[in-house]
Parts: structure tokens; sequence; C-alpha cells
């Protein structure tokens, strides 16, 4: 089948990778602009731009898909039979969702019509939901709401963080993407329930600030979902720190208030929070520094046990 694939991050490329496997011939992709990278702020390109030239594919990056002539004249000459979008960033316009043979398919990382928008696995995290899963269905001129041609639901696994369970997910919309254009002649769609719909937007560097006056489940999810962007932190002496592994602790605080320092071992701080549960942090990042465990920066800190975060 010819394809024109849209996509951007490295948990689109499972699905590229799948149907180039497969024997689809993938006439154009089209990703997000080179970006601005590092303390250098040198151009980098996305995860699939940089995969398509490693396997020679023609490719493209327009600023803004809506706006770009250029991109709606290079997907007709190619005479795509179904365009494919896995995570690409930008809403396409019905001009060219429409071209095709089979028309636009895209792969959403959660269980349609729950979680649409731009942060379903993060917000799933969030919630404290046990379960999610991937959906196959039709693009139209709104924000995922098309019909559903294919979903596979999973579990929620213990301590899995958004990267880990995008990852997972990724494989597993691979395999149900192609599946789904294998039987796209025989496929019945099925409409949403929109009354059962729920929205995960954008998240913000802001989101991860972690509010320790909240119990430890709920500072574990949130470490949990902003790992690894856009990363929950704290401070400390009105410096910020990141923390990117930690976990909800058994035992109970004694008198402290949240945010307090508890206890200090060698696996890791012990902090206090809502009804004094506590969170026991094992790995941070200080600012402008690299990640290490919890007890060396304890150390090099010469932290004490009633120093408080926040």
């Amino acid at each position: 089948m010819r394809i024109v694939f849209f996509g951007s991050p490295a948990t689109a490329i499972p699905s590229l990778a799948r149907l180039l496997g497969a024997g689809h011939r993938i006439e154009l992709v089209i990703t997000q602009p080179d970006k601005p990278f590092g303390r250098g702020k040198k151009l980098k390109p996305c995860a699939v731009k940089t995969f398509a030239l490693d396997k020679g594919l023609p490719h493209y990056a327009p600023e803004r898909i809506r706006k770009d002539a250029a991109a709606l004249k290079k997907i007709r000459e190619v005479e795509p039979e179904i365009i494919v979008v896995v995570a690409y960033g930008q809403m396409i316009p019905l001009a060219i969702i429409d071209i095709p043979k089979y028309k636009s398919v895209n792969l959403h990382f959660s269980l349609l019509p729950k979680y649409r928008g731009a942060s379903p696995v993060q917000w799933a995290i969030l919630n404290g939901e046990t379960g999610t899963g991937v959906t196959i269905f039709r693009l139209n001129e709104k924000m995922d709401e098309g019909d559903i041609l294919a979903a596979e639901e999973v579990a929620i696994l213990p301590g899995e963080t958004a990267l880990s369970l995008e990852t997972r997910l990724s494989y597993i919309g691979a395999e149900l993407l192609f599946k789904t254009l294998a039987a796209i002649e025989r496929v019945r769609p099925t409409l949403q329930d929109h009354t059962q719909a729920s929205y995960s937007p954008k998240l913000k560097k802001e989101d991860g600030l972690i509010d320790w006056a909240q119990d430890a489940e709920t500072v574990d999810r949130k470490v949990r979902a902003m790992t690894p962007w856009p990363s929950a932190y704290t401070f400390l002496h009105g410096r910020r720190l990141i923390i990117q592994e930690g976990q909800p602790s058994f035992e109970k605080a004694g008198h402290d208030s949240p945010g307090t320092i508890v206890s200090i071992e060698k696996y890791g701080i012990m902090v206090c929070c809502k009804d004094k549960s506590l969170y026991l942090i094992q790995t941070l990042q200080p600012e402008n520094k690299k990640a290490m465990s919890a007890h060396s920066f304890s150390l090099g800190e010469h932290l004490k046990t009633s120093d408080r975060l926040g």
C-alpha cells in the first residue's frame, strides 16, 4: 500500500518501522521542523526525521501544515492510498485528510473517547488509572473525534513512568496499526460516544511542581507521569531539584509537616506528605548538575532531618 506517514517523536518509529517491514511503500514522511537543542541551541531533527534519513525515505517538515501549499502538492503528487498519523504534533487540514482512497488514520495512545489530546499517557498516570490502551481511528477536522477502527486495552503496570508506558504502547499500537491496514476494506468503523469524552491538555513545565501537601500516592503519580518531561520538581534552599525516581512508603511520619525530610538513608530521602504519608526519593537531579542517587546528594549537601522541600 502506498502510504504518507506523519510522525515526529521516537514513539512514532515502531509504527513506521512495522509498516516498512511489512512491505508497504512509504512515499513520503511528514515531520515537525528541526528544533533548537542544548545549550548551544543547535538545530536538531526529530526522531522520525532521523529515521527517515537513515532509511533514505523522502521527507518534508513544514512549519505549519495547515498553511503549507508545498506539503499539499507533495502529498497529491505521490498519490497515497492512505495517510497514517502517529504523534505528529499538528492539526492536519481536511484538504489533506481526504486525499487518499482510504482517507487518513491516526494511532492514539488512549482508549478513545477518553483522554483526547496531546498528553494521554501522562494524564492517565496522573489520574491514577489502572488501565489504558491504543486506538486506531479515522481522522476528521476535529481533535481525536473520528470513528474508531480498532482498539486494544492494556494494564498500567505498578511503578510505570510515562516514558516506559508510552514506549510499550508504541509497539502495541504499531502491531494493531499493521493489522488494521491489512483489513482496511473489511473494518467497520464505530462511532465514538462523545458524552464519555475526556481530555488530556498539553503539559507545561510548571505542571511538574510537586505539592508535598498532597498524599504520597499522588506525589508518586506526578513523578511517574512527568518523567521524562516536563519533569517533577521541588525546591531546596531556593534551588530546583528534579525528582526522577521514588516510591510511596508504607510507613507513616510522626509529627512532621508536609515537605519535611523525615529520614536520610542509603536507599534514599524520606519526605513527609499529606496525612503523615511518606514518599521516598531515590534518584534526583540538582539544578545544573547530573542525576545522582538521593543519598549521594544528601552527603554533598549535608542534609539533615527537619530540612524542608518546597
